[in-house]
């Protein structure tokens, strides 16, 4: 098969070339790839991986062959998929508890979006727990799990907060996704918030954690400042009235059942209820293009690649 393969001599890290066909184990379908989108935690530590490795974690296509122990769908079967390896390539191998089925004639390249940045959002508003008519900030809410995380919450009822670094230039495409409010940093905040979706860390985490009302959550799910949260003392008392709150934190690919949850996006998507936020499309053989892209900050939303 064809793959995008770990090539440390290229420019991008990555070159089309051949790779041996997966052999699924008896709880995995074989799917055959349509779209994949690049996330940027993927992309940024994709050096580190050994040579020829085949890597991505989001794809959507149909299924091959179904898998040997009769769970999962048929072959012939749409699907969006994750897994923490393969999904830039022809085929995948996907645990079937790792893949959901949309609509038909949903769009590939849209529901490929989905896994990470959708599952993300979803799962880490779940932690946070019922929101509606609850105050939730969504830092880095440009990027693919905060553009999800802001329509999500908006969906829940809540009075939705965004946060990111150039309202100016942002502002209004975040308040059509659903943000009632957008600000620069969490300190420009006057009420305190009941939930947080932090996809930055750093100190934007430790700022948004001194909103948090009583009682509230905060989730940290990125990291992209790679820069460490440190807290003034005082920070974390709780005899000021807002006591009992929580940082949380996440990991997507923990072998939960996530199928369910990203056939439900992928409906949401496929109607239009979310708005995958599609910045940059194009064949694989211009991934060099969309990784540069990524890395350099200029994409605000998802780039797609469509194999074949």
């Amino acid at each position: 098969m064809r793959a995008l393969l770990v090539d440390h001599s290229a420019p991008s890290g990555l070159r089309l070339g051949e790779a041996a066909d997966p052999e699924p184990a008896p709880h995995q379908a074989l799917v055959r790839v349509t779209a994949t989108s690049l996330n940027y935690g993927e992309v940024a530590h994709r050096t580190e991986a050994p040579e020829g490795t085949v890597l991505g974690w989001d794809a959507a296509g149909v299924v091959e062959r179904a898998a040997a122990d009769g769970s999962g769908p048929a072959a012939g079967t749409p699907v969006v998929t994750l897994g923490a390896d393969g999904g830039w390539a022809e085929l995948r191998a996907v645990d079937t508890t790792m893949l959901g089925v949309p609509p038909t004639g949903a769009d590939p390249g849209a529901i490929s979006t989905i896994p990470v940045a959708g599952g993300s959002a979803l799962r880490a508003l779940r932690r946070i727990g019922d929101t509606l008519g609850r105050r939730i900030l969504v830092t880095g809410a440009t990027g693919g799990v905060g553009r999800y995380a802001l329509q999500l919450a908006r969906l829940g009822g809540a009075h939705v907060i965004a946060s990111t670094g150039d309202p100016a230039a942002h502002g209004d495409g975040l308040r059509t996704l659903g943000a009632h409010q957008v600000v620069t940093d969490p300190t420009e905040i006057d009420e305190p918030v009941h939930g947080v979706v932090d996809n930055v860390g750093g100190p934007q985490l430790v700022a948004a954690y001194d909103k948090l009302a009583a009682h509230g959550t905060l989730v940290s799910v990125g990291h992209v400042t790679g820069q460490p949260e440190t807290f003034p003392f005082g920070a974390l008392y709780g005899n000021d009235g807002r006591h009992d709150r929580s940082i949380v934190t996440f990991y997507l690919l923990d072998g939960a059942d996530i199928g369910p949850d990203l056939g439900w996006l992928a409906e949401r998507v496929a109607t239009g209820d979310l708005d995958p936020g599609i910045s940059w499309r194009g064949g694989w053989d211009r991934a060099e293009e969309a990784v540069a892209a990524l890395l350099e900050r200029r994409l605000h939303g998802k780039a797609v690649l469509d194999i074949g």
